[in-house]
């Protein structure tokens, strides 16, 4: 269930829509109302017009709005025995399917009041009507159609046709019938349920946090205005704690009263907290003398993984050196120190010392 908010306001002081919309049939009801109404008069009205057609549900599906949070309607449904199931702030996906019905519903009130702005509350019922009698795109009958049976007649069914299927006389046969349709029809919803989650599931990352992890908050716009005024503001903020697994897809984090929203966030909109262990070793081994930074070590190591050793390197260095004083021009003297004495000056001797200037 939810509310369609911001309508103008008719001649019967309405200006919102209540919406409920039946999971498995996906029957709507849409029921004029005001902005102002309490839990109570919401209750009332959901009494009145839903519960008198199908009876009491086993559990309802809605966002966080006051009304759905006041104790009168928590202990009213409690009393009852239906379960409450809120969706999680600014994630409307919880509740997706009446999201759906409300944008159909806009273009129908779109189409049907034309120049009545002011009068779409008398157009409403024919809105629903319409509605419930077109087929479903997950189950492929109409919501009429699951829930009784028949499609119910329309204005163009008043002309004499045959009719291609009739319901049976038999009592038994009819209800046989209605449960082969609902066993359809569950099967239909649940492969569409199906199709629907591998394709959302397509970019998404499989996170499990546990009770005293640390996260990460995404600190969405709309649900954090203050702290989003600029595109230079950061856009996350913690690390703060989770204190509680609602389910694989929500959790609650111990938030700071300061920021005014609820505790209970989509995984979503939270990251983990990973502390980066080469700092926090860095800062505990301060450069001393005798020890290094922390860093990776340039000094050359003996390794089973290199594949020369130092001494294998030593010895071709010194191959190298030797076959470098067989050349014509050049001589090799050992001496302490630097040893190599160069005589390439067709004039004379030039002998380097052991600082590299001519001696």
């Amino acid at each position: 269930m939810d509310f369609v908010l911001g309508l103008p306001r008719t001649q019967r002081s309405k200006d919102s829509i209540f919406v409920v919309v039946d999971r498995f049939s996906k029957m709507a009801h849409f029921l004029p109302c005001t902005k102002t109404n309490d839990a109570t008069a919401i209750a009332d009205l959901y009494f009145k017009e839903v519960v008198r057609l199908h009876g009491i549900p086993r559990s309802i599906v809605s966002d966080r709005d006051t009304k759905f949070l006041s104790h009168f309607w928590v202990t009213l449904w409690k009393k009852v025995g239906t379960k409450l199931k809120y969706s999680t702030t600014c994630h409307p996906q919880t509740d997706g399917q009446t999201e759906v019905t409300n944008r159909t519903l806009g273009v129908l009130l779109r189409a049907l009041i034309k120049s009545h702005a002011k009068a779409w509350d008398l157009i409403l019922p024919h809105a629903e009507f319409a509605y419930n009698m077109a087929p479903s795109k997950t189950t492929g009958l109409s919501p009429f159609k699951i829930v009784y049976g028949l499609d119910p007649l329309t204005p163009l069914d008043l002309s004499p046709r045959a009719m291609d299927n009739k319901p049976h006389v038999d009592a038994h046969k009819r209800v046989e019938e209605i449960k082969t349709l609902h066993e359809t029809v569950r099967a239909k919803i649940e492969r569409s349920n199906a199709t629907y989650q591998a394709q959302a599931n397509k970019h998404r990352r499989k996170v499990v946090f546990q009770p005293g992890d640390l996260v990460w908050i995404h600190l969405r716009k709309e649900r954090f205005p203050s702290k989003r005024k600029t595109k230079l503001m950061p856009r996350a903020d913690g690390p703060f704690e989770v204190l509680e697994r609602i389910n694989d897809n929500a959790y609650k984090v111990d938030l700071p009263g300061e920021y005014g929203v609820s505790a209970t966030f989509n995984v979503a909109d939270l990251s983990p907290y990973l502390e980066d262990d080469y700092l926090d070793n860095l800062r505990a081994n301060s450069l001393q003398q005798g020890e290094d930074d922390g860093g990776p070590s340039m000094e050359l190591q003996d390794s089973p993984k290199s594949g020369k050793s130092r001494a294998k390197i030593k010895e071709e260095v010194q191959a190298l050196v030797e076959a470098a004083a067989d050349i014509p021009g050049y001589t090799a003297m050992r001496k302490p120190g630097f040893v190599i004495q160069i005589a390439n000056d067709p004039g004379g001797d030039s002998a380097y010392s052991d600082h590299g200037q001519v001696a």
